[in-house]
C-alpha cells in the first residue's frame, strides 16, 4: 500500500513495533532491565510447581500433585507470552525454559503416575515412566534446535506441557490410587503412547498464535471466557476431554489433507467428463 506521497506505508504490525521500539528507548535503564527478568519470574513459578509436585507425590496427595502440574503448564504458557509481549526473547531465557520443563513436565509427571499407577507393575512401571522423561527431554532438545521453525503455527510432535496435561488431567479425573492390574496396564500404555507422540513427526497446532488476537480479539476473548466457564462447570471432565482432544488432533491433519485430495480428484475427473475431455 502506497500514501499520496508516493512512500510506502508501514504495516500495522510494523508500526506497532516502532511504537514499541520508541517507548522502550524512552524507559529508564533501571526498568528496561527489570523487564528482562520478567518472563523469568513465571518461569521460576512454573518451577516451583513442578518441585512441589514431587514432594506432594511423595506423600500421597495426588490431587494436589495433579493440579500443581495444570497451575505449571498456565505459568508456562504466560511466561511465553510475557516474552513476546516486552520483546524480551533471550537465549538464557529459552534454556532456562526448557529445563524448567525438565521438570515440571517430564520428570514430575513421570513420578506422579508411577506412584500413582505404575508402580504396582515392578520394573515395566519404572521403565515406562523414564521412557516418558527420556522423550520429553528429547522433545526439549528437538524444539530448542528448531528455534525458528518455517511455520509458527504448528509443532513438531507433541508438546511436552500438553503431554503433562494429559497425564495430570486423567490423575486430576481420579486421584485414588490405582490398584487394579488391568488399569495399570492401561495407564502404562497411555503414558508410552503420549511419550511417543513427543517424538514423532505428527504436527500439532501452536495455541500460543497471536494471529487470531490480533485479527479478531472479541472472538478471542469469547472463546477463551467459554473455555473457562466449561472447566469452571465440570474440571474433571472437561479438562480430561480438552487433553485427551489436542491429545488426538494431530492425526486430522494428515485425514483432512487425504479426504480434500480425493474430493478435488473426483470433482476434476467429473468437470473433465463433462466437457469432454
Amino acid at each position: 500500500m502506497r500514501t499520496d506521497f508516493g512512500d510506502t506505508a508501514p504495516s500495522p504490525e510494523g508500526a506497532t513495533q516502532a511504537r514499541m521500539a520508541s517507548v522502550e528507548t524512552r524507559l529508564p535503564l533501571r526498568f528496561r532491565r527489570g523487564i528482562y527478568v520478567l518472563p523469568s519470574l513465571f518461569t521460576v513459578a512454573s518451577l516451583f510447581c513442578g518441585f512441589q509436585a514431587l514432594i506432594r507425590t511423595s506423600q500421597g496427595s495426588y490431587h494436589v500433585a495433579a493440579l500443581l502440574i495444570l497451575v505449571a503448564s498456565v505459568l508456562d504458557a504466560i511466561d511465553g507470552q510475557v516474552a513476546r509481549l516486552t520483546r524480551t526473547d533471550t537465549d538464557f531465557g529459552l534454556q532456562f525454559d526448557s529445563l524448567a520443563d525438565v521438570v515440571s513436565f517430564g520428570i514430575a509427571p513421570a513420578v506422579l503416575v508411577h506412584s500413582w499407577a505404575l508402580s504396582s507393575l515392578g520394573r515395566i512401571g519404572w521403565l515406562v515412566s523414564f521412557l516418558y522423561v527420556a522423550c520429553g527431554a528429547a522433545r526439549l532438545a528437538r524444539f530448542n534446535l528448531r528455534r525458528h521453525p518455517a511455520d509458527r503455527r504448528y509443532f513438531v510432535g507433541l508438546p511436552i506441557p500438553a503431554a503433562a496435561i494429559t497425564l495430570a488431567a486423567v490423575i486430576n479425573y481420579r486421584p485414588e490410587a490405582v490398584t487394579d492390574p488391568l488399569a495399570a496396564g492401561v495407564m502404562a500404555a497411555l503414558t508410552v503412547f503420549v511419550a511417543l507422540l513427543m517424538i514423532s513427526r505428527l504436527r500439532y497446532r501452536s495455541l500460543k498464535d497471536a494471529d487470531l488476537i490480533v485479527r479478531k480479539p472479541h472472538l478471542a476473548i469469547i472463546v477463551v471466557a467459554l473455555v473457562y466457564i466449561a472447566i469452571a462447570s465440570n474440571p474433571e471432565v472437561i479438562l480430561t476431554l480438552l487433553a485427551v482432544a489436542y491429545l488426538i488432533s494431530g492425526f486430522v491433519p494428515k485425514g483432512i489433507v487425504r479426504i480434500g485430495g480425493r474430493r478435488l480428484e473426483t470433482t476434476m475427473g467429473a468437470r473433465d467428463a463433462s466437457e469432454g475431455r
